[in-house]
């Protein structure tokens, strides 16, 4: 299972493409290299994902019981925009226009990498996210992780 890590800055050209990182693309399983599924992400921002990753989380969402209203909404709105991606011959991806407005996508993005898949923010937007920070992460770190069987150093098993 690929493990994504990483901050990367890009440029998006006037048709809406990037490169994507050699760093970041070291790091994709090889069958992941070149197939991808984009979509909105939960902030404002996209969120890119491997094709295999995609599909898991496919079967997952599509797993839940549709005749509950909010899943019913949940599903459509995590589906909205989701568009699949290649990467073309010269290395490059295009995003969907509708996905860049979405997230204020202009000429500079960040790629957030983490876990399976990786976040494309608008660079002013993701500067923003990161300067409000919370004050206290010391005490948002308990409350998110506190209650983790066997984390690191922790002895909490409720």
């Amino acid at each position: 299972m690929t493990h994504l890590l990483g901050e990367f800055d890009c440029k998006v050209d006037s048709k809406g493409r990037f490169m994507l990182p050699s760093g970041l693309k070291k790091q994709l399983d090889p069958g992941d290299r070149e197939r991808f599924v984009i979509n909105r992400g939960f902030e404002k921002n996209l969120t890119l994902y491997p094709q295999s990753e995609w599909l898991k989380i496919s079967r997952e969402i599509n797993s839940l019981n549709l005749y509950n209203k909010k899943n019913r909404e949940f599903v459509r709105y995590f589906f909205r925009g989701a568009s699949e991606m290649t990467v073309d011959s010269a290395g490059r991806m295009l995003m969907p226009k509708t996905l860049l407005d979405y997230a204020g996508v202009e000429k500079e993005i960040v790629l957030f990498a983490y876990g399976q898949r990786i976040e494309i923010w608008a660079r002013e937007e993701y500067e923003n996210m990161m300067q409000s920070e919370p004050e206290d992460f010391s005490s948002l770190a308990e409350e998110v992780m506190g209650k983790i069987n066997n984390a690191p150093g922790g002895d909490d098993v409720s």
